[in-house]
């Protein structure tokens, strides 16, 4: 079943309740999304981002994954 942004967000929420998160895209498969949070302060893009991914939960795994494309941005807060 096809993934809405929301559920998206509300997975990235479980694991950054403080973040700010925009999650975009409406055809269930092609995602963007931009977390900005106070934890990926001192951390390196690649370490935020795996941070993400993981809080996905493996919705990204393989060719199966529920999501297929998610372009994502992070940051530490201004």
């Amino acid at each position: 079943m096809p993934m809405q942004a929301h559920e998206i967000e509300e997975l990235i929420r479980e694991s950054f309740p403080d973040a700010r998160i925009t999650v975009q895209g409406d055809d269930g498969a092609h995602f963007a999304a931009e977390v900005i949070d106070e934890s990926f302060r001192g951390k390196n893009r690649v370490q935020q981002q795996r941070a993400v991914f993981a809080a996905l939960k493996g919705k990204m795994d393989g060719p199966n994954g529920e999501i297929h494309a998610l372009a994502l941005t992070t940051k530490a807060p201004d």
